[in-house]
Formats: C-alpha cells, structure tokens, sequence
C-alpha cells in the first residue's frame, strides 16, 4: 500500500460530522507444488531489484484519473479530479490539475491533500519507514504458479509495527523481474475510530523495464453506516530517463 491511501483515510474523516470487499488474491496456487526459491529468497530478489529500477528511472510522466464516491451521514458526496504528473528523480513530483468536478470537499480536502502527501512519501526517510522490506515486514510464501506468461509468487505480509503507512496482506510478485504486480492488503493501524474497516488494492503495469501504479482501490466502511470508494486510474506513461538496468 502506498503512504496516500493512509492519507486518505485520514483526510475521509472531513466527509463525516454493508461492507463491499474486492475479490482479492487466492490464498494458494497450486500450478506448481515446488516453488524454486523460497520467501527470503524472493524478497532478496525483490529488494534488489527494486533498488535497481529506483536508481535507473530518472524521469516520466502519466495522467491519473481520481473518483471518490461516499455514500452516508451526513450525506452522499463525490468528486473526479484529471491529473497530469510528473516525475523527476531523486525526489519530486509535480502535479498539474487538468479538470475538477464535484463537491469541493473532496475535491480540496481529500484529492489535493492527497497529491501533497504523494510528495511528502517522497523523502528518504519516509521511504526507509514504509519499504516493503524484511526491516518492516515478515514474508511467508504462499503459492506459485507458471503461467504462458510468466511465473510468479503469492506472498503473505505483516507489518513489524503499526506504522499507519503499513499494511498486512498479500502480494503478488514476478517471477522474472522480481516486481510486485498486485497488492490485495488492509492497513496495519486503523487511522480512526470512525473508520470501521478498509480493503485496499493496487495493480501494476510494465512500461519499458519498470512497473508502474494502473489501478488503484480503496473501499472504506464508516462506524455511522457510510462506505466510500475511491479508485486512481493511471495512463498515458510515458519514460523520459532512464538508465540500463543492468
């Protein structure tokens, strides 16, 4: 999970004065009895090679598409903000707001919130507290499968500390590029009393050498009955650096 979906359950509260649930990942798969690596294996790998596409991706840039739908007390609200971002490495993100509509409450104190919390996540120390790594997380291996595509390994994690930006879970990841692909987690803390329950997913994409957000949601059950959806629909990569992975 990344750092702005915690924001946003934090930030859902400003909306306020029967659960939906995504499917999710399986919790085995059986297409091959003997997985060739085992969990630390795996995220050595993962480790690795996520410190290797860090380094190589200078610059790119993709638009990014935010809903959010709250259904309950006080009333039901939404929003839909278009959003063009660009990256530059080490350490920065800019944010270009191309269309707005909705209620302004979502709009100014969820989406935009969100974005400037995106660049906050940016900063070395909040990316050592929140990597997905053995310092923050256990692994256990759950499953692999070999598919015409490729292989790749369900994980289970859990947190070392309830650190909001921290989730429990599960993931997906490749069995060639030692990316993760899919997410299907909770948070580790529950940001508030209000929030009753959050089922988030990310999926991931390929562009050139790195995988990069596609589709993002997060469903959230309130304590007064009201249940929110946001979704973030990432298109339009484009890489503009980048160095030989090596």
């Amino acid at each position: 999970m990344r750092p702005s979906h915690s924001i946003f359950l934090s930030l859902l509260l400003a909306l306020l004065p029967g659960p939906a649930q995504p499917a999710g990942l399986q919790d085995t798969v059986t297409s091959s009895p003997r997985p060739p690596l085992t969990a630390e294996q795996v995220v050595q790998n993962l480790v690795q090679m996520n410190s290797r596409r860090a380094q190589a991706l200078r610059a790119y840039e993709g638009t990014r598409t935010y809903r959010l739908e709250y259904h309950g007390f006080p009333s039901g609200r939404s929003g839909e903000m278009l959003v063009k971002m660009s990256y530059q490495a080490p350490a920065s993100k800019q944010f270009t707001v191309i269309s707005q509509t909705g209620s302004r409450v979502i709009l100014d104190k969820v989406f935009k919130k969100l974005l400037a919390g995106e660049q906050e996540a940016l900063q070395p120390e909040n990316q050592r507290r929140t990597a997905l790594d053995p310092a923050n997380y256990t692994f256990k291996l759950l499953g692999y499968e070999v598919q015409p595509g490729g292989s790749s390994y369900l994980l289970e994690v859990e947190p070392r500390s309830h650190n909001k930006f921290l989730y429990r879970g599960k993931i997906q990841v490749d069995g060639i590029d030692f990316a993760v692909t899919r997410i299907a987690a909770e948070p580790a803390k529950n940001p508030s009393f209000w929030i009753k329950h959050t089922q988030i997913e990310h999926e991931y994409e390929k562009v050139g050498d790195f995988w990069l957000p596609r589709h993002d949601l997060s469903l959230t059950q309130v304590r007064l009955g009201g249940r929110a959806e946001l979704t973030i629909e990432y298109t339009g990569y484009k890489i503009l650096q980048a160095a030989p992975l090596g």
